[in-house]
């Protein structure tokens, strides 16, 4: 999911606290320059909030997806191809780097060492681009849904809930012996999971109050069954999770957040 870095200085140990913390982890997992960085155990210490900081990410895809759409009237489908570049770039491609790598590994026959190697390996092959395209096109003809139907807003749910599906992932796995995804993983605990899927909870039925309150709730839904779902495929071909399973877990966990909210509006409205 996420490339570590090299030079020692990028987790130079700085005087804690929660807001260095959390700003070091935007910073980590984001292009945005905002140059704070912090030690990966403080980072790791916040991955609950993660959702409510996507949020805010979330909230800058809302407005180039509302200017695009609502002022310049650009055509539905190229704002939603736009707004999925977007989300991908912003995040330094590291989630999307990790789904490649996740399903170049899982779709290779052998024992979970063998899939490891290939995970490991810095080519990309069918299995990894087939899990881009699929994952990607189906993304974006959802986003194509929502902004049809105007509900621009959800744009902002299912990026917060992109990060759900994360930490669901994080507390439903068992940490890889090395690798910065470890650390993610082993500081998730159950209240930690419940607080950060909680506040998410509340954020997406409030947001999509406009429109029906039960929308947003079942996007976290969908993000929790595709954290879930990564969680397991990880399990099933490796016995545990890493970077790239997690970085997996974000971009599955925002698929399926939008086709559960997706399926709610065909249902309730």
């Amino acid at each position: 999911m996420m490339k570590e870095q090299n030079n020692d200085d990028y987790f130079e140990k700085e005087k804690p606290s929660v807001l260095r913390s959390i700003l070091g982890l935007l910073t980590f997992t984001t292009i945005i320059p905002l140059n704070i960085y912090t030690t990966i155990d403080e980072m790791a210490k916040m991955t609950w909030v993660w959702p409510l900081i996507n949020g805010l990410v979330g909230v800058l895809g809302f407005i180039i997806c509302y200017l695009l759409y609502g002022v310049v009237h650009f055509d539905s489908l190229l704002v939603a191809t736009i707004a999925y570049a977007f989300f991908i770039w912003i995040n330094g491609f590291n989630h999307l780097d990790g789904l490649i790598d996740f399903g170049d590994g899982i779709m290779v026959h052998g024992d979970a060492d063998k899939k490891l190697a290939i995970m490991k390996d810095p080519i990309a092959s069918v299995g990894g681009i087939a899990s881009m395209f699929i994952v990607g096109v189906m993304t974006i003809a959802c986003y194509n849904s929502i902004i049809t139907l105007d509900y621009l807003l959800l744009i902002i749910i299912a990026e917060m809930c992109a990060k759900v599906g994360l930490i669901t992932c994080c507390v439903f796995s068992k940490p890889a012996e090395e690798g910065i995804g470890k650390f993610f993983i082993e500081y998730m605990t159950i209240n930690k999971f419940f607080a950060g899927a909680g506040i998410a909870l509340i954020l997406a039925a409030l947001i999509s109050y406009p429109i029906n309150a039960q929308i947003g709730v079942w996007g976290v839904i969908g993000a929790m069954f595709g954290g879930t779902l990564t969680a397991g495929m990880a399990q099933k071909h490796l016995g545990f999770s890493n970077g790239d399973v997690l970085g997996t877990s974000n971009e599955i966990g925002r698929l399926f957040s939008l086709l559960f909210m997706i399926f709610a509006i065909t249902t309730l409205i």
